[in-house]
């Protein structure tokens, strides 16, 4: 178990939700300069890229403890 970590038991789906709620796709699309959030976006195919392309997940993970870790400071 991991108490500690803020990814424990976020799914990478819910954490794109958030994201996108958060951020909008073009604003994502501009701080994670992926295609699968540039040209017509969809959570089903952001989620089949990330599974397969570990360096775009791990940028992802990195965007959404960047935002929890900012909007929890407010």
């Amino acid at each position: 178990m991991q108490p500690n970590n803020p990814l424990h038991g976020k799914t990478l789906e819910a954490i794109v939700v958030y994201l996108v709620s958060y951020y909008g796709w073009e604003e994502l699309g501009k701080r994670i300069r992926i295609n699968c959030f540039q040209k017509d976006p969809s959570i089903n195919s952001s989620l089949k890229f990330l599974r397969r392309t570990s360096w775009a997940r791990k940028k992802v993970e990195d965007l959404y403890l960047e935002t929890i870790h900012k909007t929890s400071m407010k």
